[in-house]
């Protein structure tokens, strides 16, 4: 029974056995001793047998079957045979299990190290409560101080870029193994004098991925001269859409002096004329707002019925009165619902109306419906001022409402049209952009290059780039000009990066994994433990 005990709480540690397993209230104590005849001094490495004496040692283990579980280990001391030798005792460590001064066994060790890589202090310290391990976030940050930085080989390919520890204030360097896509380190700032020291100790490196860096284009030049430097092609194109804009806001003036887009005529409608209509009943049609809701509800209706509705259905559907629905049922036409009504009584403002009339003609409208009130109320109006502004809304005849012309497109509108790829473009974009390049020469000479550049960036056609650049620079554009003779100063990077597959995509990946893990770091992402994470986890 013991022995099967001990394959499963030690599987992997022969040099244990265990006594007895004993239940002490909501803890499992599991009493062990160490097997071996002797053990090698630690200072020395002298065997010896020779035992000075014994004590127990309580590591906490990991929990079984949801209880904590606690380690009655009893080691022994030795004395060590050499007499040359500084240390005259020491205690047997058991390998995988125990270590010196350590008050856990390894594998829980182990444990709480995984929960603190993956979920930091608070939230590890709450995952490992309902686990059963007692730590608190302290202990788990420390637990991931603890770990060995990984041993990779030697790459021969590496992407680097920086990341904000603090943005807008303090910036990191990453560096990644461009092939493996494995983060190999983090260093505390993005300058040459710390990124060349890193480089300098990894002299087999032969491809450098980089952004536009001045920085990491010296240092990569300094301690690395042997590498092929490779200039991304997203920085690249991020760089020239900030030359468009630039090439843009030049020529603003153009922008305003676009041409008004005409409005594309309305649809010409034809209204069906029943056979049976005459002239006659047209005129006699009733007007006015309750004569137009009759007409709707009529027509509403009788569709109803037409597709098989009853009376009390269409009620229920429309939350009308029955009644009501089967008054327009039950007329064939929709005036016969406004014939009866009484003719409308005289108005007190009747005496008025002609006065209102003339006086919003001769101001061709610019008068208001306030100051006609006042007007007619000194000439002894005695009624109130809704009753002139319900007559004004039916009565005054409408005007034309000026419509402005629509604004001129921004400058990032343009920029979008011009570096964005055709086919994500709408057709009303497309209208636009047209309209722009016809009318202004100069931005119509910076799409061109631009779609010849991106023609180069996704076909990789990198051979063209000094014809390109020439081109550019002849064109004279405030921003694209100097984007291009820029170019000159990184040619051979920029050159590798339009012609070869390597990209830092990859290392873009790794600074947003990086801002995940400073988020739940918030508040204790000191950078040695943030270069742990990122390593290890």
């Amino acid at each position: 029974m013991l022995s099967r005990l001990q394959e499963l709480l030690f599987p992997s540690v022969a040099a244990v056995a265990v006594v007895a397993v004993r239940a002490d209230g909501e803890t499992i104590r599991i009493e062990a001793r160490c097997t071996p005849i002797g053990a090698a001094c630690p200072d020395c490495g002298q065997w010896t047998e020779r035992v000075h004496s014994s004590y127990l040692r309580f590591p906490a283990d990991l929990p079984t079957a949801g209880q904590r579980a606690e380690l009655v280990l009893r080691v022994r001391r030795f004395l060590c045979a050499t007499t040359a030798c500084g240390r005259r005792t020491f205690v047997e460590q058991v390998a995988g299990l125990t270590r010196r001064h350590g008050r856990v066994t390894e594998r829980l060790r182990q444990a709480m190290g995984a929960i603190g890589l993956a979920l930091a202090g608070r939230a590890g310290a709450r995952l490992a409560q309902l686990l059963g391990i007692i730590t608190s976030r302290t202990t788990l940050l420390r637990r991931v101080m603890d770990l060995p930085d990984p041993t990779t080989a030697e790459p021969p390919a590496v992407g680097v870029d920086d990341f904000a520890l603090r943005r807008g204030h303090v910036y990191g360097t990453v560096v990644i193994n461009a092939e493996s896509h494995q983060v190999l380190d983090l260093l505390p700032e993005r300058d040459a004098a710390a990124l060349a020291p890193w480089l300098t100790a990894h002299p087999d490196i032969e491809v450098i991925c980089r952004d536009r860096s001045g920085a990491y284009a010296e240092a990569a030049a300094t301690a690395a001269p042997q590498a092929l430097q490779v200039a991304d092609r997203f920085h690249l194109w991020q760089n020239l859409t900030t030359a468009v804009e630039k090439t843009v806001a030049a020529h603003r003036s153009c922008l305003r002096e676009l041409p008004p887009a005409a409005p594309e005529p309305e649809p010409e409608w034809e209204t069906p004329v029943e056979a049976t209509s005459t002239p006659d009943d047209q005129n006699e049609d009733p007007t006015g707002r309750f004569a137009e809701r009759a007409r709707a509800h009529h027509a509403l209706v009788h569709e109803l019925l037409a597709q098989g509705m009853g009376i009390r259905h269409i009620a229920r559907h429309l939350g009308w009165g029955r009644h009501t629905v089967q008054r327009y049922a039950r007329v064939a036409r929709w005036q016969d619902m406004v014939k009866g009504r009484k003719r409308q009584l005289p108005s007190k403002l009747d005496p008025f109306k002609p006065y209102l009339a003339q006086r919003w003609a001769e101001t061709d409208g610019k008068v208001t419906v306030l100051d006609l009130y006042r007007e007619i109320t000194t000439r002894g109006f005695p009624d109130h001022y809704s009753t002139v502004r319900d007559w004004a809304r039916r009565g005054l005849p409408r005007l034309e409402v000026f419509t402005p012309a629509p604004p001129p497109p921004s400058v990032r509108q343009v920029t979008g049209w011009l570096t964005r790829h055709p086919a994500t473009l709408t057709e009303e974009e497309k209208l636009h952009r047209k309209a722009v390049l016809d009318h202004c020469p100069e931005l119509a000479s910076a799409a061109e290059l631009t779609s010849s550049f991106a023609e180069m960036l996704t076909t990789l056609g990198g051979t063209r780039l000094p014809d390109w650049i020439t081109e550019a620079a002849d064109a004279d554009l405030p921003g694209i000009s100097s984007f291009a003779v820029g170019l000159h100063s990184d040619f051979d990077a920029v050159t590798v990066g339009l012609t070869t597959g390597w990209n830092s995509g990859p290392v873009e990946g790794a600074v947003n994994r990086i801002k995940m893990l400073k988020r739940q770091m918030f508040g204790r992402a000191s950078f040695s433990l943030l270069r742990k994470r990122v390593l290890l986890a």
